[in-house]
């Protein structure tokens, strides 16, 4: 009897989980992983700068799922399956021990990614998975006995019974050409994950200054998100601007990247509750100068900046601030508005909104509606999450439904 084999096309996070998980389940199979490049885990070793966000602390699945932009509904079955529980068992039973941080994220107690990579690479090893680097598949062909042929770009093929496909995502619709031609529809990619760029604007000397609670609207539209932000040297960046850009992925590609920012430095105040507070201020510390005496909760330096902006001079004291400049001050704190002029990817962690159309997969068993025997995982699909270790979470459970039912 001829052997049987799986086939895994990609190396990063949802290609090594579905292929150790094929080879451990399924010890009557030959497991195959191919790569494109030369390097393995990419991904796995940027994330979190370098720590490696595994998955984050959310434990009720129907709350879980809120943290995708796309594929929220559907990843609900997928997750039931295998929860972010699962994910921390399956390391924790291969020595590798997750710690939870104040916002939920979840790394490796040794703060390494190269602890979540020689994991993978162990565990690939022991379980007998055979790792080819530099194979560009060109094409893909199912011959009569529903088995396919991998026509890759040098020439050679590979043949297997089952077939899953974990690439990730492209920025590029051509590089999904090779699967439109087995029949599946593609969902144009575009970037999910990144920064908001703000050229040659003042607020950028302020680069490193974070404020931890925010309200960010995107001007014309419906999309507003809440959480921390930071100044970086180009523009804005941080929890909220990333949810921003994530759930308003394909509304702000369709503006060209080229929009209007509002941003509530102090989303838990009112303008009436601010002019009270300034009029205490009047009253309590009239002969102070206001841009040494803040009346709100902001870092010194944004405090001085929208002090400037509003017009108000360092030597302007609580009890000579004119009601002119108190309204352009009240304006900018809870609807300061910035020319958003293009984006910047999220250090290197490339996320994209777009992939295999949900709607022709199996979501119990990530299996193809249109193809037997062909399986996707992880970001190949039409499922992208905002930051803070939810992609993974999808990598690991999408690749290990696939890994089960792979048989």
């Amino acid at each position: 009897m001829a052997s049987k084999n799986i086939i895994v096309i990609g190396g990063g996070a949802a290609g090594f989980f579905a292929a150790i998980n094929c080879a451990q389940l399924h010890p009557e199979y030959s497991v195959t992983l191919l790569e494109k490049t030369n390097k393995l885990l990419t991904k796995v070793r940027v994330s979190g700068g370098g720590r490696c966000n595994v998955t984050h602390a959310c434990f009720d699945n129907k709350l879980l799922i809120k943290n995708y932009p796309r594929g929220e509904k559907e990843l609900l079955n997928v997750f039931s399956r295998f929860t972010t529980e699962d994910t921390i068992n399956w390391f924790s039973k291969r020595g590798v021990e997750l710690k939870t941080e104040a916002d939920g994220r979840m790394f490796p107690t040794t703060n390494t990614s190269e602890t979540i990579v020689n994991c993978l690479m162990q565990e690939a090893t022991k379980a007998g998975v055979k790792i080819k680097t530099e194979v560009t598949i060109e094409e893909i062909v199912k011959d009569e006995y529903n088995s396919f042929i991998l026509i890759t770009s040098n020439g050679g093929n590979f043949h297997c019974d089952k077939l899953i496909i974990a690439t990730g995502g492209n920025s590029k619709e051509t590089a999904y050409n090779w699967l439109h031609k087995l029949g599946h529809t593609i969902i144009k990619p575009v970037p999910s994950l990144f920064t908001f760029n703000i050229p040659n604007h003042p607020i950028t000397q302020l680069m490193g200054v974070s404020v931890p609670y925010t309200r960010v609207r995107i001007a014309n539209t419906k999309l507003e998100t809440e959480g921390p932000l930071l100044i970086t040297h180009w523009g804005m960046s941080g929890p909220a601007i990333l949810k921003a850009s994530a759930w308003g992925a394909r509304i702000l590609s369709d503006m060209n990247y080229d929009f209007k920012a509002q941003i509530n430095w102090l989303p838990k105040h009112t303008e009436e509750k601010l002019r009270i507070e300034f009029n205490n201020q009047r009253e309590e510390n009239g002969a102070k100068t206001i841009i040494s005496n803040s009346s709100v909760d902001l870092p010194k330096r944004l405090w001085e900046y929208l002090i400037n902006k509003a017009g108000i001079s360092e030597t302007m004291r609580w009890a000579d601030l004119p009601k002119k400049n108190a309204n352009v001050l009240i304006n900018s704190l809870l609807n300061d508005e910035y020319d958003v002029r293009g984006k910047t990817t999220f250090k290197e962690e490339f996320v994209t909104c777009g992939g295999i159309i949900l709607k022709e997969i199996d979501l119990t068993t990530m299996q193809s509606k249109l193809v037997p025997n062909l399986y996707f995982a992880g970001e190949i699909i039409d499922v992208d999450g905002i930051t803070g270790g939810f992609n993974f979470q999808n990598a690991w459970s999408t690749a290990w439904v696939a890994a089960v039912n792979c048989i």
